[in-house]
């Protein structure tokens, strides 16, 4: 007979504790699934199952067989999922959870090309900066900046980085001088966080993995980062943020790098999501279309090198 599905009957008489279950779950007759056991039973020359009148129980061999035949058994299931998902062509609704500042920004480009790759697809996507579990909340995929562990449930791959990059413009720079050193950064008006931890002073981590602290003189604290760009823009202070916010602004020369040598501080940019060994044809869609997007793990796409 069939050994992996004689390995299916004898796990289901299992289960359900007796052989006339098993074979109404599996709608075949009762002899049939007797004749599973005892074929595999002949095979391996051991009882795996202690029968008496009144119920069934697993031999010690029985119960080491049946902890690697469940085993093999999911390994069956997940290598035929796996094949069906890479045939299937990707349909349904993907469910993208994203933080605020790098979906505004940079969500919408992405999503319009993974569309015209994957048309069936509906795309329903959630921009919040709250603590969110992937799982509970419904999300198929997050989006995060600055990637704290999660659980041994989830799959974490990084698509970048963005380096925490001081920023002026040119007109602020032209009135206040361009700082040389990160200790001038004290004398400067500056544009921050109004979260109280951060707000008197800038993180800056050091070359040995230290980070201090630079005080700092705040003209404007706001809970909303691309506010306090747009203060930078219109030349009220220096600002400190991920280059994945200020590229463009960088590139049109409508603000400028401060001290461009200063290694301040590198955050990762961190694809999440659960690590099913199945995963449906639209999520490994969109994490294989995001890799090949992001090419260079370790590099900051964002942020031009300086000439």
């Amino acid at each position: 007979m069939d050994r992996l599905q004689s390995m299916r009957v004898f796990a289901k008489v299992v289960e359900q504790g007796s052989f006339a279950r098993a074979a109404q779950m599996l709608d075949i007759s009762n002899a049939v699934v007797t004749r599973h056991v005892a074929d595999l039973e002949e095979h391996l020359g051991t009882r795996l199952l202690n029968r008496t009148t009144r119920r069934l129980s697993l031999t010690e061999t029985g119960h080491a067989y049946l902890e690697r035949v469940l085993q093999i058994l999911q390994e069956v299931e997940d290598a035929e999922a796996i094949a069906s998902a890479h045939s299937k062509k990707p349909t349904g609704t993907l469910r993208i959870y994203s933080q605020i500042g790098f979906g505004q920004l940079h969500l919408a480009r992405l999503l319009r090309e993974y569309a015209k790759l994957c048309p069936d697809v509906v795309l329903d996507v959630t921009l919040s900066d709250r603590n969110v579990d992937l799982v509970e909340d419904g999300f198929d995929v997050g989006i995060f900046i600055d990637f704290q562990k999660f659980d041994a449930s989830m799959i974490a791959r990084q698509l970048g980085v963005t380096e925490v990059v001081l920023c002026a413009s040119p007109e602020y720079v032209k009135q206040h001088g361009m700082p040389t050193e990160l200790e001038d950064i004290s004398r400067h008006i500056c544009l921050n966080f109004s979260i109280e931890q951060v707000r008197h002073h800038w993180p800056v981590k050091q070359a040995d993995g230290t980070t201090i602290q630079i005080p700092i003189n705040c003209k404007v604290v706001s809970n909303n980062g691309d506010l306090l760009r747009q203060c930078a823009l219109e030349g009220m202070g220096v600002v400190l943020r991920p280059s994945f916010a200020l590229r463009d602004d960088l590139a049109a020369g409508r603000l400028v790098r401060l001290l461009p040598d200063q290694h301040l501080q590198s955050l990762s940019v961190v694809m999440v999501y659960p690590s099913r060994r199945l995963l449906s044809a639209k999520v490994r869609s969109f994490v294989d279309f995001m890799s090949h997007q992001f090419p260079r793990p370790e590099s900051d796409p964002w942020l031009a090198p300086e000439t």
